[in-house]
């Protein structure tokens, strides 16, 4: 695409994109508008976990193409309630709100914290977050992120919220002093430069949050879906929250999100308190169902469990290689890279290497591999990120 093309968009100016029209996907490969060929270990930001076009998506889809896409939840929906039993049945929650988006996941769960408060006490919700997290672009979301640069030229920002710091134990002090209504966090910030939970600290959080009668929310919107090694990334922290919001993977690409809560926090809507024309039709639900089986009932995660030990194992030893490599990071197939430079750079440099990665911040490299990656395609990354590494050294010495 050329340059006075883009000059000329008519697409709002609100993303830096790379120069790249990606025109055909299949499996961990990408092919550009001229068939050039590239590795893709963004997975559309960890949207499409079982990589590009599976197969097993595609004809679930294709089927309900002929059937049916779209009435409202007016109506009873037969595919919207196969896709709930499935996630109520593989998790700890009671009841789910289907919608399009994290964000409005997210939303979602304010909202349903907000009713909670009301329906508990009648009081005004308040909820904590942690500095350097992500929730959305919504105004809401937006005012639950803790980060500035993601609230700036917004403001005023929706009250209710207080940023702590992550992974802190003063922060677990300071929340038993302050006493919210909720605590909303990711257990591995994403976007805030791929930093996780530390365990203890986790287990201490849901412990105050159980006593003293604190909603536990948590944002597993990155992280869900196998991506870290278990289907929720709560599982492998041995909690069990009251809220959890999704979608990214669950739809293979399909946009579809979901809010999940236990029924005594759920029991908190009534109809006509929230909704969305969109959320859970046949087509999304038909897209989430069939990802979810193919999670849960193959072999999946289990190869992503396998060849993210080979990755990590192969980024540990470039680590000893490259000074500038400071920390690898992260769990699963969702990894950071900590890096002495400009992260930008780098995700660049592999665009030349017809590489695809991304960046999580001033100096993160973000690796997001669709779970059915192969050891052979792992392989291929590292000998296509060694010469990223390599040629970044040379700039850095030049």
């Amino acid at each position: 695409m050329s340059k006075s093309t883009l000059k000329n968009s008519p697409i709002m100016n609100t993303y830096k994109r790379l120069p790249l029209s990606i025109q055909k996907g299949k499996g961990t490969i990408v092919w550009s508008e001229n068939g050039e060929e590239y590795l893709d270990f963004t997975s559309g930001i960890a949207t499409c976990n079982l990589g590009h076009c599976p197969s097993d998506i595609q004809t679930a889809l294709q089927k309900q193409l002929t059937e049916l896409w779209h009435t409202s939840n007016l109506y009873q929906i037969p595919k919207q309630e196969e896709l709930a039993h499935l996630l109520v049945r593989n998790s700890c929650f009671d009841q789910v709100f289907f919608c399009n988006s994290g964000a409005e996941a997210n939303e979602a769960a304010i909202k349903l914290i907000r009713s909670f408060a009301k329906h508990n006490g009648g009081k005004q919700a308040s909820i904590v977050t942690f500095q350097q997290s992500f929730h959305g672009r919504t105004l809401a979301t937006v005012a639950a992120t803790g980060q500035e640069k993601i609230k700036a030229g917004f403001e005023p920002m929706l009250e209710g919220f207080t940023h702590m710091p992550y992974n802190d134990n003063q922060t677990l002090r300071a929340i038993r002093e302050l006493s919210p209504t909720a605590v909303m966090l990711e257990l591995l910030q994403g976007e805030g430069g791929v930093i996780p939970a530390d365990s203890d600290w986790i287990k201490e959080l849901f412990s105050i949050c159980k006593q003293d009668g604190i909603l536990l929310v948590v944002d597993e919107v990155q992280t869900g879906m196998g991506r870290t090694g278990s289907l929720f990334l709560y599982e492998q922290y041995g909690i069990e929250p009251d809220i959890m919001t999704l979608a990214k993977g669950l739809g293979s690409g399909f946009p579809i999100g979901a809010m999940m809560a236990k029924e005594e926090v759920a029991n908190s809507f009534q109809p006509g308190m929230h909704g969305s024309t969109f959320g859970g039709n046949p087509l999304a639900c038909t897209a989430g169902t069939a990802t979810l089986k193919v999670l849960s009932e193959t072999d999946v995660i289990r190869n992503s469990v396998e060849q993210s030990h080979y990755l990590w194992t192969e980024l540990e030893s470039l680590k000893a290689t490259y000074s500038f490599v400071k920390e690898i990071r992260g769990r699963g197939m969702l990894i950071g890279i900590l890096i002495e430079g400009d992260a930008m750079k780098l995700v660049n440099k592999a665009l030349h290497e017809k590489l695809l990665i991304l960046s999580a911040g001033a100096n993160v490299i973000r690796l997001l591999p669709p779970l059915t990656v192969s050891k052979e395609e792992v392989d291929l990354f590292i000998q296509k990120f060694t010469k990223v590494l390599q040629h970044f050294k040379e700039d850095q010495h030049g």
